[in-house]
């Protein structure tokens, strides 16, 4: 039962990223169809993580009164309903209204998840489960570019709105397989209000430090395939399958990040991810004709960001103790998706304003201040390890 409930899990993080990555694959092709500019992109980021905020400082309140099942199974079913509605959607304002469900529902799953692995399995799994949410950011690229090739991008969300849907029916269900861990999943403690959890040591660092992480993931997420096609004249279609490079290198790195995490720690882990990021980011910077060093540049900055995240919300309990680290982690969603909301709209500005070639040194900046921010953090909280 242990183990069936942790591929349950596993399964509903696969649902979570099966969407993370659809808009910006297809992007390129969608903005051309629904007459907008390129940059509009980032108004739909912007509305979807700013349903992600709002569901993330609830999700405490929410996951201690129905429990953790309760919240996921809707969760999938309500992003499930948002997908649908961008597969009919023929303009630009109908996917403004769609976005708004799917950011509810991504908030609430992502922030009730990663508290129940962080409370109740190692890092190696908490590293696994972001590694099968990789899984779902992988298959959204192929399918998007599938469809690109024989359909139109709505064919490519319809496609992955059903699977969403065949999740959700799964999760629904096998919902009394959660019942395994009840007894320790509920907690006499109250949630704790975003002004209370502020005051507490070393946490507005750590919103920091994973806003600044988030920023960067979701920019390089967001913006690879059309950095291909306006910065080194890749076509459409072949951008949307070059952007899952990424996905790879990233679902990859946590992986075979999940057999070295337990015994590295997490701290060791994000310093590690940190560098071979950079080491990324330093081979975009290279000018050169080959599409092979872009390609690599992608591959080697997915497998630095593979430890980042994860090992962040995994050494919450430990930092900052299990009776917070519910309301701590649903207000790091929020922070991470205040980074999403407004730096990834930002560097399509940019990116219009100067030129798309910036992108690397906007991810080293992002890069710089996470580092300092999460090693502060550490150095306040080690009192408790």
């Amino acid at each position: 039962m242990y183990t069936f409930l942790l591929s349950l899990i596993y399964i509903a993080f696969i649902s979570l990223g099966l969407p993370d990555s659809l808009l910006g694959s297809g992007w390129p092709v969608m903005h051309e169809d629904l007459n907008v500019p390129i940059s509009f992109m980032g108004i739909i980021s912007m509305i979807i993580s700013g349903g992600t905020i709002v569901s993330s400082l609830f999700s405490d309140k929410l996951t201690r009164r129905f429990g953790t099942q309760v919240v996921t199974v809707a969760s999938v079913f309500l992003t499930a309903a948002a997908l649908l509605g961008f597969s009919w959607s023929g303009h630009f304002v109908m996917l403004m209204v769609f976005a708004i469900p799917y950011g509810l529902g991504a908030g609430a799953i992502d922030a009730a998840l990663n508290n129940y692995v962080a409370l109740h399995y190692t890092s190696r799994h908490m590293s696994w489960l972001h590694c099968f949410w990789g899984v779902g950011t992988v298959i959204s690229p192929f399918v998007m570019s599938y469809s690109l090739t024989t359909s139109t991008w709505n064919t490519g969300y319809r496609l992955i709105g059903l699977i969403q849907m065949a999740i959700g029916l799964l999760l629904l269900v096998t919902l009394p397989v959660w019942k395994i861990n009840r007894p320790k999943a509920e907690s006499s403690s109250e949630a704790k209000g975003l002004v209370s959890v502020l005051k507490i040591k070393g946490v507005p660092f750590l919103l920091t430090g994973f806003f600044a992480y988030c920023a960067a993931e979701a920019t390089a997420m967001g913006w690879a395939s059309t950095y291909m096609t306006e910065v080194k004249g890749v076509d459409a279609v072949q951008a949307a399958r070059f952007a899952s490079l990424f996905y790879i290198g990233l679902t990859v790195g946590r992986f075979l990040g999940g057999f070295i995490m337990n015994k590295l720690g997490d701290r060791w882990m994000i310093l590690l991810g940190a560098s071979v990021l950079t080491c990324g980011i330093l081979i975009l910077l290279i000018p050169s004709e080959s599409l092979l060093i872009p390609l690599a540049g992608f591959i080697i900055t997915g497998l630095g960001c593979a430890p980042i995240y994860p090992c962040i919300i995994h050494s919450t309990p430990s930092n900052f103790g299990a009776e917070n680290s519910g309301s701590i982690i649903g207000i790091q969603m929020a922070s991470a998706y205040i980074g999403s909301t407004f730096m990834l709209p930002l560097f399509g500005l940019l990116g219009n304003r100067i030129s798309f070639a910036i992108l690397p040194l906007y991810l080293a900046l992002f890069v710089i201040l996470m580092v300092s921010m999460t090693e502060t953090t550490f150095r306040i909280t080690e009192g408790r390890h």
